[in-house]
């Protein structure tokens, strides 16, 4: 059976499509010699890889946890013969970090960034039969000038840092497509007026092409537009004869069919859905679809003990959110991690909010030059994730340190958080989680204080302020992203946030204390738990790695729902 056989894009979905996934030749190459000594064209690579697990994995079959510099892929594949006249689209979910394409030994291209995902057109290097794919991938998490998130830059995983994904780790795929193809979509709703709009980027520049798009809900038909194409972007309003709004726990989907002709002719036609809601702070609150709503949320680290960075399967992210969603939370910081699509999709779908966010430790935020390395990586993510309404702001930064004695350069965060601004007016976004705030929508701080008491002091007066010599409260709506991170393990050892509790009993007094001061502060929108899980060593979950709940999740459910006093 094919592993992590799903349609990999929810939100733009065609029936012509190959799973690439399954068993690839594989090969560790960390004295780069692999282009010299021509592995592009070589027939097989010594050991054998499960894709699209990371060689770190159990599920890859690899398990080689230590640093590698470079790794190389070769698959054979088969184009199936109903493609004969279509151009063949070679996609590939993530890869970290850099990677470089090769078909039947020929060049075709490269892509930079371990987090988004990136394709090319292969039909004019392929052949009547005998094709293979061959795929470097460069990964360097040391070397301070690339994204790498959680992923530990020591080679034993300490703290809050953990096991490293060296290149492919999500799924391989291909599809058929016409020369003139609907090559990328964003949504934007309005609930006042209830439409959707929809921007259609096309493969290339086109004149007289007629795009049809018609919603549905539950089947139903809600609403149809239809425009000619003239150029490469063409933006259809389609009025929506009912409102069924996108709620916390009620992700109401409306279904969305996308038709390219010319002539009457059919060039191309692909699926997707939206969510009708909307996003906005209003005196210090929160607000969905214009009614105020409380984030409780929760991190999640996004990694798996049997894939790390990928899934197992489709059915364990939609389940992290289920655990969730019965501890009490409504959503969750996707911490240090660009997430998959496919949970975006059962956040879309169970009506989870979701901030989106980058892993942009390992690049180092005093050095201007590695606004290169960062911010395109950043606007890829942006424009993939733009239509998924459970995303409900932006992160770009998280605890961005001084480094060796030089602060951090405030012009990145300005630079970013202005570029995230202008791809996307209907989001909040936060520069810089917890720390030197320099432009942010929300003023959010960290607080890891474990004495129910002095944590309450702290926030006597609703608002508090970190770091009092680097930055100052402007008025935003106030969140506290992180806290808590209390540990609690039957394991030996283990890390976790200040003097662990002795008894459960402990635990959850602590746990109600801390976070009932959250609630009850007039001033608070929001909170973040740390958090849903254990990672590894990182002991201050509330449930194991395994997923296995430490206790009675409706304890958690009862606390986490009490309402809220900045909630109307």
């Amino acid at each position: 059976m094919i592993p992590r056989n799903e349609y990999p894009r929810p939100q733009l979905v065609r029936e012509n499509w190959v799973n690439l996934n399954g068993t690839w030749d594989y090969t560790e190459d960390n004295a780069m010699n692999g282009r010299e000594l021509a592995y592009y064209k070589k027939d097989s690579f010594d050991q054998k890889i499960t894709v699209p697990f990371c060689p770190e994995s159990i599920l890859s079959g690899i398990g080689n946890v230590d640093f590698k510099l470079c790794v190389w892929y070769r698959k054979d594949i088969t184009i199936p013969e109903d493609w004969a006249g279509k151009r063949v689209i070679l996609h590939f979910g993530a890869v970290d970090y850099l990677a470089t394409v090769w078909v039947n030994g020929e060049y075709v291209g490269e892509h930079r960034g371990g987090y988004t995902p990136f394709s090319f057109d292969i039909t004019d290097h392929l052949k009547a039969s005998g094709n293979y794919i061959t795929l470097s991938a460069y990964d360097d998490t040391r070397s301070g000038h690339q994204p790498v998130g959680k992923q530990c830059q020591g080679y034993y995983s300490a703290g809050c840092s953990y096991t490293r994904t060296t290149g492919i780790w999500q799924t391989v795929w291909m599809e058929a497509v016409a020369p003139e193809h609907i090559a990328s979509l964003k949504i934007k709703t309005t609930v006042s007026a209830p439409r959707a709009d929809v921007t259609v980027k096309l493969s290339r520049h086109t004149a007289g092409v007629t795009l049809t798009a018609k919603a549905f809900y539950d089947g139903k038909p809600m609403g149809e537009a239809v425009a000619v194409a003239n150029g490469m972007t063409t933006t259809l309003s389609i009025p929506l004869a009912e409102a069924h709004l996108w709620e916390v726990g009620c992700g109401r989907l409306y279904d969305l069919e996308l038709t390219l002709s010319e002539n009457g002719t059919v060039k191309d036609q692909v699926t997707s859905y939206f969510g009708l809601r909307e996003i906005a702070l209003t005196d210090r609150k929160f607000l969905l679809n214009g009614k105020s709503v409380f984030g409780r949320w929760v991190l999640d680290q996004g990694f798996y003990p049997d894939g790390i960075y990928t899934a197992p399967s489709d059915e364990a992210m939609k389940n992290d959110i289920l655990y969730s969603m019965q501890l009490g939370f409504n959503g969750a910081r996707l911490h240090q991690k660009i997430f998959e699509p496919r949970f975006l999709y059962w956040a879309d779908k169970l009506g989870y909010l979701v901030w989106g966010e980058h892993g942009n430790w390992g690049v180092r935020i005093n050095e201007f030059e590695e606004l290169a390395n960062f911010l395109p990586e950043w606007m890829e993510s942006v424009e993939r994730d733009y239509s998924h309404p459970s995303i409900v702001g932006w992160c770009p930064f998280n605890e961005t340190w001084d480094n060796n004695g030089h602060r951090q350069d405030d012009r990145i965060l300005k630079i970013v958080y202005d570029m995230t601004k202008a791809a996307d007016d209907t989001r909040p976004v936060i520069d810089t989680s917890g720390n030197f705030h320099v432009d942010t929508d929300i003023f959010d701080i960290h607080e890891y204080d474990q004495n129910p008491i002095t944590f309450r002091e702290k926030l006597a007066n609703g608002i508090f302020v970190t770091f009092r010599d680097r930055q100052r409260y402007g008025g935003q709506s106030f969140f506290v992203s992180e806290y808590g991170g209390i540990k609690w393990s039957e394991k030996e050892g283990g890390w976790g946030y200040g003097d662990a509790p002795k008894t459960e009993e402990e635990f959850i007094a602590r746990y109600k204390a801390l976070t009932e001061t959250l609630l009850d502060n007039p001033e608070c929108c929001a909170f973040c738990y740390t958090q849903l899980y254990d990672v590894e060593q990182e002991q201050n979950g509330l449930l194991t790695y395994e997923r296995q709940f430490k206790f009675d999740p409706a304890i958690f459910y009862e606390i986490n729902t009490k309402k809220a006093a900045i909630e109307d």
